[in-house]
């Protein structure tokens, strides 16, 4: 599929973000990261990205950490409460993005992904009036930009490989 035709997972999961109280919009994105580092671990469990294992679970583990790193700015249940009232439309969003999409197409959209996730971040941190959480919020933004990066370098390998 040409990759400008492919899904944006910034206009997928903004009306999620928009029903998500602003202050709380952060908490929703890590749980986000859950889903996207689950999404990593399949990937790296494919037969045909055996070779990408490791950047694969590498990439998972970042998204685990981003989401660690988000939640333990809220009160503890905060991230149980979350997924209770947002979990299902955010897998919703997530089948509607990835689907049966071919491997190549899932990559690209999750390497655009860690894009917006590097913006969102940034956003977040911009607006955010206390200093703790402003430099914890930023400091996601390198892992997300390191992933992406991954992503790409995968991309270019398999699609030069003809996959």
């Amino acid at each position: 599929m040409a990759a400008d035709s492919l899904p944006d997972i910034g206009v997928a999961v903004a009306p999620i973000l928009g029903a998500t109280e602003p202050e709380r919009r952060p908490l929703l994105v890590a749980l986000a990261e859950r889903r996207a580092a689950a999404r990593y671990r399949e990937w790296a469990a494919a037969p045909e990205l055996a070779r990408f294992r490791s950047e694969l679970l590498a990439c998972a583990s970042r998204e685990e950490e981003i989401a660690a790193r988000i939640e333990g700015l809220y009160p503890a249940g905060a991230a149980t409460a979350i997924e209770a009232e947002s979990g299902v439309a955010v897998d919703r969003a997530g089948e509607a993005i990835f689907g049966e999409r071919p491997l190549a197409d899932q990559l690209t959209i999750q390497s655009r992904g860690e894009r917006l996730g590097v913006a969102a971040r940034r956003a977040f941190a911009r607006d955010e009036p206390d200093a703790h959480r402003r430099e914890v919020l930023s400091s996601c933004a390198p892992l997300e930009e390191e992933s992406a990066v991954t992503l790409d370098r995968i991309l270019r390998r398999i699609l030069a490989a003809g996959f």
